[in-house]
C-alpha cells in the first residue's frame, strides 16, 4: 500500500502533495504503483497526533480530484480512501476508488458502515482511542489486560459491529493502529504479537502501518521521518516474523527517496 497524502500537515512528506497540481500527485501514486504497491492510499485528513479536524467539503475538495484522475490513469490501480467521514467515502467510491480505510473503525461517523454496506466494497477497520488530538492520552490499558488483548477485543467488537450492519466479514480487513492510542511499548508489543491477533480475530487479513511513525524515532533517535525507512523495514519484517503459519498481512509504505535503496518497502 503506497500512501498519498493530500494535506498540508502530513508527519511524512510535509504536505509534498498538497499544493502542487493534481498532475503532480496523480504521477506520484501511479509512480508508486509502477515500482510495487498494489493499493494506492489516498487521503485529505492528516490524523498525526494533535491534527485538526478538516471539514467534509475540504476534504473532498482535495482528495475526489485525485482519486477521479487515477481511475482516468489506470483501471488496474486498486485505489483506497483514507476518510472517517461517509460522505467522504460515498464520493471516493462513485469517483472510483475500491476500499473504505476508516482510522476510527467505523466509530466517528455513525453512518460510515451503513453506508459502506450499502455499496459492498471492503473495509479496513482500524484500531484506536479518541481521536488525534487526544489519542495520545489513552495509551494506558488494563493492568490485567495487555495492549495485544485489549486491542484484539476492541477490533473483534468493530468487526461485529460492520458485520451487523451489513459488511461481511470477507469485506473486512483488521488494522491494530500502529502509532494510535499507542506508547512505544504498545507499539513494539503489537508489532510482536500479530501471530496472537489474527488467530484471536477469526483469521481476519490485517494491515499494520508503522510506515515511519514516532515510535521509530524514538528507537532510532532519528527526528526526521523521512529518514525512518529502514527501521519500518525492520518492524514489517518483526510483525511478519511474529507468525509462524504464514500471513497475507498487508503494510503501508512510501518510495524510499534514497537511490541505493530504490523500491525497497518500508
Amino acid at each position: 500500500m503506497g500512501i498519498l497524502n493530500i494535506t498540508p500537515d502530513s508527519f511524512s512528506d510535509g504536505g509534498k502533495y498538497y499544493s502542487n497540481s493534481v498532475n503532480n500527485a496523480v504521477d506520484q501514486a501511479m509512480q508508486m504503483y509502477k515500482e510495487g504497491a498494489h493499493i494506492i492510499d489516498v487521503g485529505g485528513e492528516s490524523t498525526r497526533p494533535g491534527a485538526d479536524e478538516v471539514g467534509v467539503d475540504e476534504e473532498l475538495r482535495r482528495v475526489i480530484p485525485i482519486i477521479t484522475r487515477i481511475r482516468q490513469e489506470s483501471n488496474d490501480v486498486i485505489i483506497s480512501i483514507d476518510t472517517r467521514q461517509s460522505i467522504v467515502a460515498k464520493a471516493a467510491i462513485e469517483a472510483g476508488a475500491d476500499i473504505v480505510n476508516d482510522v476510527s473503525g467505523g466509530t466517528h461517523n455513525p453512518n460510515m458502515l451503513s453506508i459502506v454496506a450499502s455499496m459492498k466494497v471492503p473495509i479496513i477497520l482500524m484500531h484506536m482511542r479518541g481521536n488525534p488530538k487526544t489519542m495520545q492520552s489513552l495509551t494506558n490499558y488494563s493492568e490485567h489486560e495487555s495492549v495485544v488483548a485489549g486491542v484484539t477485543k476492541e477490533l473483534m467488537q468493530r468487526s461485529h459491529a460492520a458485520e451487523e450492519a451489513g459488511i461481511h466479514r470477507w469485506l473486512q480487513i483488521l488494522d491494530p493502529g500502529i502509532g494510535f492510542a499507542k506508547n512505544i511499548n504498545g507499539n513494539l508489543s503489537l508489532l510482536k504479537g500479530a501471530d496472537i491477533m489474527r488467530k484471536s480475530c477469526n483469521n481476519l487479513p490485517f494491515l499494520f502501518g508503522p510506515s515511519r511513525k514516532g515510535f521509530i524515532g524514538k528507537i532510532s533517535g532519528e527526528d526526521n521521518p523521512a529518514e525512518r525507512d529502514f527501521g519500518t523495514i525492520a518492524a514489517c519484517l518483526a510483525a511478519l516474523s511474529s507468525s509462524h503459519e504464514g500471513s497475507d498481512e498487508a503494510f503501508l509504505w512510501e518510495k524510499i527517496e534514497k537511490p541505493h535503496c530504490r523500491g525497497v518497502p518500508n
